[in-house]
């Protein structure tokens, strides 16, 4: 007879948004895509977050748990801060952060009952609302001083 770790992997692997997810986070972090659409100035942050809308589906409505939600959309926030870095080095980091591949682990091992993973979410539950909140007010702080450099760098010309 089988375990209940080993039906639920099963059963995990199988399902047709995991499919997608694992097709996302080898696509754009595997092979490098969310570093180069970044590149692609305000478009390429938007693209990489919107990326994130499967994760946030599977992680409600599959594994039906909110601290693994909030906990993605905290990895997303991270990825997107660190996307806007200007003068490329958003883009370089970006190639280093690899948002999506993490959330997959997460999820694979939140839904799996990895015991370190599932603490690790649940202690960081409240955190990750409180980040959050910070990472949007920095995200919208970085918006307003990239509009001011930019409109900087035309009066230069």
């Amino acid at each position: 007879m089988e375990d209940k770790d080993m039906k639920d992997r099963k059963e995990l692997k199988q399902h047709p948004m995991f499919i997608t997810l694992e097709r996302i986070a080898r696509y754009m972090d595997k092979y490098y895509l969310d570093g180069v659409i970044g590149l692609v100035p305000g478009m390429g942050d938007v693209f990489s977050a919107l990326c994130t809308v499967p994760f946030v589906y599977f992680t409600l409505v599959v594994a039906r748990s909110m601290p693994l939600t909030l906990a993605v959309i905290n990895n997303t926030l991270r990825d997107v801060l660190v996307g806007m870095v200007p003068f490329f080095i958003g883009n370089v980091l970006d190639f280093f952060y690899r948002s999506n591949l993490r959330n997959l682990k997460m999820i694979i091992g939140f839904v799996n009952g990895d015991s370190r993973i599932v603490g690790e979410v649940n202690r960081k539950a409240l955190g990750a609302v409180a980040m959050m909140i910070v990472l949007l007010g920095l995200i919208a702080a970085m918006a307003v001083l990239l509009v001011k450099l930019g409109g900087w760098l035309v009066s230069l010309l």
